[in-house]
Parts: C-alpha cells; structure tokens; sequence
C-alpha cells in the first residue's frame, strides 16, 4: 500500500479486554430465557451490534419475540454489561495497546476508534484511553453495523486521511470484512484461521511497532 496515514482501530478485544463483560452479560440473558449460550456461540457476536447479537442470541435459543420485548431484552443485557465495565481501569489494557496508539501519535499517524459499541466513551474514560484518539466513532454514531464499512468510513474522513491510506485492527471476522469494504487494509488481532480476509494477522498489538507495520504493507 501507499504511506500509512492512519490507524483505526476496533476496541473489545483488540485494545481492552471487555469481550469476557459481553460474553458474561449475553449468557446470564440466555439462562434467564432457559437455554445455554456458549463461548463457541459467542464468536458470532464479535463486531456485531447489540441489535443484531440479540437476535442471534434468539436464534441460537429457537425464541422469537416481538420488537418491544426485544428491545427490553437489549437494553437489560447492556445495563448488565455497563455494571461490568464500570469497575474498569487501566489494568484492562491489552497487551502493547497503549504503546502502540503512543507511538502513532509520536510519529504523526492519526488515530481513530470504530466500534459498534454504544459504551466506548466510558471504556475509554474508565481505562484512560481516551487522550490518544484523534477520533472516535463509536455504536452512537453509525447506522450501520459491521459488516457494512460505515463505521471506518467515518472514522477516516474524522482524520481527513482517504480510505487507501488507512490501517484498521480488528479482532472479528465482520469487522475484517468492513475494513476491505472501505477499502482500507487490515490487521487481525488474534487467529489466523478465524480472519483469513487480513492482509496479515497478529496475536495481538505487543506484536506490532509502526516499523513492523510499515515493513508489513511496503509490499502491499
């Protein structure tokens, strides 16, 4: 690819560990309604809104609801999972995230967030991640959810920087699918088998540097 302006980057599982809080909240959902949610079910949800995973979630349990249950159900989940990562801290920081977003910035690549999360601003806060983004678009400010690109879409043109030159880190299958929809490219933060459509996968961003990353893509 041409000279990496910026890096976007999604947030459960890629810069802080909160995918465990969601995982908890959907399967407590899931035994109230009487059946078993599995961490093999879990992985549907990664990327996906909190809309689309409900319904997943029903799918997987063989119920339907109507739309104002559903949205009950929705919003009790979220208020679980907002318990959760209320007690949050810096601790919760992924491994080489916090290093890498410093040495963008230090090196002149701007940085934006793309979550489908409604919560980033509090996971944010609550770890201290927040000062290290040039921009942040998060699950209050789209429409669409992953996979459809328009979360980077909007993050890069937060950052003025055009879809070529953008870099998104993503740990789900959707949100991978995104990143080459907004015609960006990608990194994949976790296993090679479950996000085939990066251009390159890493188990996480301790194994990144902005020279890593620059001599990944120089051939790209």
């Amino acid at each position: 690819m041409s000279v990496i302006k910026a890096c976007l980057f999604d947030l459960d599982g890629v810069l802080v560990d909160t995918a465990k809080y969601h995982f908890i909240a959907w399967r407590e959902l899931a035994e109230e309604l009487g059946f078993v949610f599995t961490e093999q079910d879990n992985e549907r949800l990664k990327g996906v809104s909190r809309a689309a995973s409900l319904n997943i979630l029903l799918e997987i349990g063989g119920l339907e609801f109507d739309e104002a249950e559903k949205a009950r159900l929705a919003e009790q989940k979220n208020n679980r999972y907002v318990e959760y990562i209320a007690k949050m801290d810096s601790s919760e920081i992924l491994p080489g995230a916090l290093s890498f977003l410093k040495e963008c910035r230090e090196v002149g690549i701007k940085v934006a967030l793309g979550s489908a999360s409604k919560n980033a601003m509090t996971i944010l806060n609550n770890t201290g991640l927040t000062p290290y983004f040039d921009a942040i678009i998060d699950g209050t400010h789209t429409s669409a959810a992953k996979p459809d690109p328009e979360v980077f879409l909007l993050g890069a043109q937060a950052v003025s920087v055009p879809a070529e030159h953008c870099v998104v880190f993503e740990d789900a299958e959707a949100g991978i699918l995104a990143a080459n929809r907004a015609g960006m490219s990608s990194v994949g933060i976790g296993s090679p088998e479950t996000l085939a459509e990066a251009n390159f996968v890493v188990p996480s961003l301790a194994q990144i540097s902005v020279a890593k990353l620059q001599e990944l893509f120089a051939a790209v």
